[in-house]
């Protein structure tokens, strides 16, 4: 779940003009930086169609934000719909404002947003879940991720399935910042605080600027940090039948991850890991 907290702009002269932080849309610069619609359908399409043998058509997204994956799955066949659900209003309606406008009108017809509680709404069953970007780690106890399960599981049709994704390695526990170079600015991951008695972990994103201006803060995530053994048993407690885990590949030239998630058993001990889960209903 993000928040959004006071932006500290600053930059090295009084110049009277806005600066680059000033002028900046923390939801664009999210997208730009830290969301891949294109590859993330390409990957629940064909997850969904190997585990079941037929095509998903009917999509929710928890936790949606800006509702950019909705977007993205009506827009890629004709006969798809999506509902996204999240708490936040503010982040609702930029989406309304800024994705699902700027699709087609009968693209925007077939997308439902919803401002609920993935806990209590209640909606028509979908295919296919997905609950992305980390977002169900804002549910700190096992009674409640279990909860939330339960009704993800409800929330399907009777062969649906639930995506998500997950992040560990020995390096996700640390007090540290990561920098990444983007052609406008530089996107910054802050791992404020890690608690090893709670599993909580309380972290940042920040956006620096070629002028020297600083957006601090623009999203803070309040979570635990759930580990795959804890989240499958879990999935499993929670009434799925099947649960598994896609792991990625490694290029052999820079031993970074090669965008192949496979399904997997077992893991290297990477520093730092993205993976993939499904639950079948």
């Amino acid at each position: 779940m993000k928040k959004h907290n006071s932006i500290t702009a600053k930059t090295p002269k009084s110049t009277g003009k806005l600066t680059q932080a000033e002028r900046a849309d923390r939801h664009k610069l999210y997208q730009k930086s830290v969301q891949d619609t294109d590859f993330e359908f390409d990957f629940v399409d064909a997850t969904f169609k190997r585990l079941r043998g037929r095509t998903a058509h009917h999509l929710r997204e928890d936790f949606c934000g800006t509702a950019a994956m909705c977007c993205e799955w009506v827009q890629r066949r004709r006969d798809n719909h999506a509902v996204g659900v999240d708490l936040d209003a503010e982040v609702l309606a930029w989406g309304r404002a800024n994705n699902l406008s700027k699709i087609p009108l009968s693209d925007q017809r077939r997308v439902t947003l919803v401002e609920g509680n993935v806990l209590s709404v209640d909606l028509e069953p979908v295919d296919l879940l997905l609950a992305m970007n980390f977002s169900y780690q804002c549910f700190k106890d096992r009674a409640q991720l279990r909860r939330y399960f339960e009704c993800a599981h409800k929330a399907l049709v009777d062969d649906g399935v639930l995506i998500m994704d997950a992040f560990g390695g020995y390096e996700a526990i640390r007090e540290m910042t990561e920098r990444t170079e983007h052609k406008k600015f530089t996107y910054v991951w802050d791992q404020d605080r890690y608690d090893p008695i709670t599993g909580e972990i309380l972290c940042h994103i920040h956006f620096h600027f070629p002028d020297g201006s600083k957006l601090k803060r623009a999203f803070t995530y309040d979570w635990r940090l759930w580990s795959l053994p804890e989240l499958q048993e879990i999935l499993v407690e929670a009434g799925f039948q099947k649960v598994t885990v896609y792991w990625q590949g490694t290029e052999e030239d820079t031993n970074e991850g090669d965008g192949n998630f496979e399904p997997a058993e077992h893991g290297e001990a990477d520093p730092a890991w993205v993976c993939f889960i499904s639950a079948e209903k």
